[in-house]
């Protein structure tokens, strides 16, 4: 009986080498490399840089617009100092309104004391031609210090036409003599200041121009 010798080779067997073929290795076609296309260009390629003229049309822009800012602010300003100097002199100019609406029945009342006194009286006494003068003199003085702050009296005359701004229509005088739609009688005097009313006329209006002595039987 014949015995094969054993070997004695301590390296170990090496793994079988696979066997690939080449003809199906070339049957598997090659993947196409990605596709990528870069935001904002074509393929491959980057972002446009800012030309010259892009960059000098978008500052002209930004100056307009800063400019038209500034014209807007310094128009504003301007109005806010103007208002504020009209409101300055208005105040200055009506800054005796109220205290002389105030006064108002006190020249009212002294103009009633000198019409309420007879003439026969003040020419006869004259204690009463002394107290006259003395109600005269106030009513003055006070008339001056009022146009001294440009308050003056609205005292329309008959015949004067009727003026809606400064006067109040109270009632209509009928065979007046004077032409329809004027002034026949006040019943109290109107004061204002400057353009500024602070009491209107009370007056009566003719309501037709046919005097008393016109009228037949």
């Amino acid at each position: 009986m014949t015995t094969e010798p054993r070997r004695t080779d301590s390296t170990p067997d090496a793994p079988p080498t696979d066997i690939v073929d080449e003809a199906s290795v070339e049957s598997f076609p090659a993947s196409d490399p990605p596709a990528w296309t870069p935001v904002g260009g074509e393929r491959g390629a980057g972002p446009r840089p800012e030309g010259k003229d892009d960059a000098v049309a978008r500052l002209e822009s930004e100056l307009a617009d800063l400019r038209d800012r500034l014209l807007r602010a310094l128009a504003e300003q301007e109005n806010i100092r103007r208002r504020a100097e009209r409101e300055r002199d208005e105040a200055a100019r009506f800054a005796a309104s109220g205290f002389a609406r105030d006064l108002l029945p006190s020249a009212d009342n002294l103009r009633r004391a000198i019409e309420s006194v007879p003439m026969k009286f003040a020419a006869a006494e004259v204690w009463v031609q002394n107290l006259m003068a003395g109600l005269v003199a106030t009513e003055k003085a006070l008339l001056d210090a009022f146009e001294k702050h440009g308050i003056l009296r609205i005292d329309p005359g008959p015949g004067e036409p009727f003026d809606p701004h400064r006067h109040q229509a109270m009632f209509e005088v009928e065979n007046s003599g004077l032409p329809v739609g004027t002034v026949a009688q006040v019943l109290q005097p109107g004061y204002a200041q400057h353009e500024r009313l602070l009491r209107p006329a009370l007056v009566g209006v003719a309501r037709d121009g046919t005097a008393p002595s016109d009228q037949h039987p």
